[in-house]
């Protein structure tokens, strides 16, 4: 005696995923989870991933930034699969330094990488993630919200990611796919430990610029790349997060709770 259908069409495919920014800290770190998770995942960097990209992926080297780089990546991930259930926007590029120092050149470089590759590639990707009814999480930044001196383009970058958020929420909302942000703190990364250089955690050794800023937190540590991941998972996992969309998730240790007058 039968029920008339197959539990088996419902639980066999695996979900597939797009994440840029993949070879650096959290890119990485985001790769392996969903990778743990048996996702398929299609990772994008200008740099190298080296050897140890999941061998049921792709990895395609090339640079967000470059309008006709974006056209080809989404060729390649279109040839690769025919869906996406989620789309990691990671990639950033940061300049360190004074905004009447900053140049004209620098300003649009961090636009390109950090907002407009986001807008191209959620246009890109939308056919894709429109086939199930995927999500898009767009990396932001506590800058986005509470920023300090020598950051201006990255700060700004990250507060247009927060209204684009929004808005492509609103947007996509009838093609059943969710848009939601993710905004880290301080976390031990290759751009985090460049960044130090600013002076805002002091002059020491590394270690002790990262002590400083550990100490700035409620929690009173510098954050792991693996932690933006699992947070950045709960987003893109329509099973955890189905009821969010349009929103902007803090993950700091707590740096913005507290007064900076305290």
């Amino acid at each position: 005696m039968g029920w008339g259908f197959h539990l088996m069409d419902y639980t066999m495919k695996n979900k597939t995923v797009l994440i840029t920014g993949a070879a650096g800290g959290i890119g990485r770190a985001t790769v392996a989870l969903f990778a743990e998770k048996s996702w398929h995942v299609v990772g994008v960097d200008r740099a190298s991933f080296g050897d140890s990209f999941p061998p049921n992926g792709l990895f395609i080297e090339s640079n967000i930034a470059r309008p006709e780089d974006m056209q080809a990546i989404f060729e390649k991930a279109h040839a690769f699969t025919d869906s996406l259930d989620a789309l990691v926007n990671n990639a950033a590029m940061q300049v360190a330094k004074p905004l009447i120092e900053t140049t004209v050149e620098e300003w649009d470089a961090v636009m390109a990488a950090n907002l407009r590759s986001v807008f191209l590639g959620v246009k890109l990707a939308h056919p894709l993630l429109k086939v199930n009814g995927g999500a898009v999480v767009n990396v932001s930044s506590v800058h986005a919200i509470q920023t300090s001196a020598n950051i201006a383009a990255y700060a700004a970058s990250k507060g247009g990611l927060l209204a684009l958020t929004r808005a492509m929420a609103i947007e996509f909302a009838p093609d059943n796919i969710r848009v939601n942000a993710i905004l880290p703190g301080a976390v031990d990364t290759p751009m985090l430990r460049a960044g130090l250089g600013r002076g805002h955690a002091g002059h020491g050794d590394m270690q002790e610029r990262l002590d400083n800023l550990a100490r700035k937190t409620v929690s009173g540590k510098v954050g792991r790349p693996e932690e933006i991941a699992h947070a950045i998972y709960f987003l893109a996992d329509n099973e955890q997060s189905s009821f969010m969309t349009g929103q902007a998730l803090v993950v700091d240790g707590g740096a913005t709770a507290r007064l900076s007058t305290e």
